[in-house]
């Protein structure tokens, strides 16, 4: 049996990093050593405007947000590449980054210029049509970082004429576009205490937001709003309550299947502990919020309860663990949660960002919606309004065993501990009405162990996860109708799934594969198109966009740290001849 050491993403092997200068606690003003320019920007680049950001949904000329808009569909609205000439697609430059580590990253490509990420916090500004390079960008990193599952980083987000970035030591940082230079920085949190950031940011009217990872160190997970133009911090939402965490003594999952938990148990233990272990429970946010710009609200999910699987030093449901949570984008104030998932014990936490669309609600009514993908291998379909599950989708991937108990010697129970769903972002086709998501199928077994919290930059995990060897592991890309929960059509692979997928209007579905595959599926059946073999883990979700009336298809080949898939250093962009 292979032992995985684990993270909210459990990971192939833990990664602690001693690297850099000291940290600055407070938002500074910095002298950019860290930018080396290889070749003048031309002057192309504008500032990208709120109206720009804000109707990026319907922009086919540039990829704005990570995740293609506020809503984080990741469906691109251009038709040039589709269902009939896919077939033809070849690679027109392959860009070398100066780092060989998993890559996560979503490009964001502005005025034809593209923007890159890797691990270790690097930034690049190249061509988006021949991959000339222009700046790189090399954070220097504090003296202590810790994280669990890679040092990743899933990219940058744009607003004005400014680049923001989290960074392995739980900074922000803000970029000149035009010339990589470091403008300020701020202290996110204490990574000495197990604080770290591998999101993307999402920007929205100078207010940059984001997270934290941290939830196998015992943290105290929240997403902050920053000033964008000076980096000072603007609201914090824990996502930890002071009080209330117990919650509801919630018996059942969001399916309605019993989770055999004993009340009455951690009833008696509250009482003897008290309430103060809420410093340290966990809940960090590892993906880019959606926005609301209509109701001014922010959507986000909150990953595991620590420590993972020991849950008798936690009693109670763990707010907002495990949950899809609604705040005011102005003040951060709380709007509503839903949790799937009370005192998890599995690591089965949320973690796939949420898509805005409309649903079908049970009277055939279309309102406004907000849908999610779970580790649990469900999609579920909520009423935006209130948070109300209206239904959850069949299981993509097998379910045995289900909320069978973690016990010293282990016991197994699917879906492992990756999902599911695991970080990987879904992409929605609103002409097809399906959701597209990538999932892993890797059975495991759970073992749970007495565990005191050991302080910030120590794992605390209360047990382990195994890989059950005898057992296939692989993945599956599901497409899901989010109107009936009907599973539509699937495609199995050989590995198992995780990094993301890009839906277009071409009729086409993007998906890539650990084993350097990187494919094209048509969108309504779940045919294979097209593949290329990147020579690297495609783990990262692709974009695309038009510059000159030409349309390009660019992804990441870089491995994956987390399920130790093939490393590499390249964004490949394609194109038709």
């Amino acid at each position: 049996m292979h032992t995985i050491h684990h993270s909210s993403f459990v990971c192939a092997s833990l990664v602690a990093l001693t690297l850099g200068a000291a940290p600055a606690w407070a938002a500074q003003e910095v002298e950019s050593e860290a930018t080396t320019t290889t070749s003048p920007m031309p002057p192309v680049l504008s500032p990208v405007t709120q109206q720009q950001l804000d109707t990026a949904a319907g922009n086919a000329t540039d990829w704005l947000h990570a995740n293609g808009s506020y809503a984080q569909t990741r469906f691109y609205p251009g038709t040039q590449i589709n269902r009939t000439n896919v077939a033809k697609l070849k690679p027109v430059f392959i860009f070398q980054t100066a780092v060989n580590e998993s890559m996560e990253t979503a490009p964001i490509v502005s005025h034809g210029i593209m923007f890159i990420t890797t691990s270790f916090n690097h930034v690049y500004a190249v061509d988006a049509v021949s991959g000339k390079e222009y700046w790189h960008y090399k954070h220097k990193m504090g003296p202590v970082t810790t994280f669990c599952c890679g040092p990743n980083n899933r990219g940058v987000a744009i607003a004005g004429d400014r680049l923001f970035m989290g960074t392995l030591d739980s900074k922000l940082v803000a970029l000149d576009a035009k010339t990589g230079k470091l403008l300020w920085e701020s202290q996110i949190a204490d990574p000495e205490q197990g604080y770290s950031e591998t999101m993307a940011p999402t920007v929205v009217e100078d207010k940059v937001l984001i997270g934290t990872n941290g939830g196998e160190y015992g943290i105290r997970g929240f997403l902050k709003a920053f000033d964008a133009a000076s980096g000072q911090l603007l609201w914090t939402f824990y996502t930890i309550p002071d009080s209330g965490q117990e919650g509801v003594w919630a018996t059942k999952d969001a399916t309605g299947r019993d989770m055999k938990r004993d009340i009455d148990a951690e009833k008696k233990q509250l009482a003897e502990k008290g309430g103060d272990f809420y410093k340290t429970l966990g809940g960090g946010v590892w993906m880019t919020p959606a926005i609301d710009r209509a109701s001014r609200t922010v959507f986000f999910v909150v990953g595991n309860p620590s420590p993972d699987l020991y849950g008798a030093i936690r009693p109670g449901d763990n707010l907002y663990t495990d949950s899809l949570v609604a705040i005011d984008l102005d003040t951060g104030k709380y709007k509503w949660h839903y949790q799937y998932i009370a005192h998890d014990v599995w690591d089965l936490d949320a973690v796939s960002p949420p898509i805005l669309v409309n649903v079908r609600d049970e009277n055939g009514r279309m309102i406004p919606g907000v849908i999610h993908g779970g580790k649990t291998g469900h999609v579920y379909v909520h009423d935006r309004a209130t948070g109300r599950l209206i239904r959850f989708s069949d299981a993509m991937i097998p379910q045995e065993n289900m909320w069978t108990l973690p016990t010293a010697e282990g016991a197994r129970m699917l879906p492992g501990a990756n999902g599911g769903v695991e970080w990987s972002p879904m992409a929605f086709d609103p002409k097809t009405r399906l959701v597209y998501a990538a999932n892993l199928h890797q059975p495991m077994t759970y073992q749970v162990e007495d565990a005191a919290y050991p302080g910030g930059s120590k794992l605390w995990l209360g047990g382990a996860f195994k890989t059950i060897a005898a057992e296939q592991q692989w993945g599956k890309l599901s497409a899901v109708n989010i109107d009936t929960g009907k599973v539509v059509w699937d495609y199995k692979t050989e590995q198992p799934l995780i990094g993301g997928v890009l839906a277009t209007a071409g009729g086409l579905v993007f998906n890539g594969e650990g084993n350097g595959l990187f494919r094209a599926f048509d969108a309504s059946t779940g045919k294979k198109l097209w593949e290329f073999q990147c020579g690297a883990g495609v783990n990262a979700p692709a974009v695309s966009y038009t510059i000159h009336g030409k349309q390009y298809v660019a992804v990441a080949a870089g491995g994956n740290t987390q399920l130790d898939f093939k490393r590499g250093n390249t964004v490949l962009v394609f194109a038709l001849p």
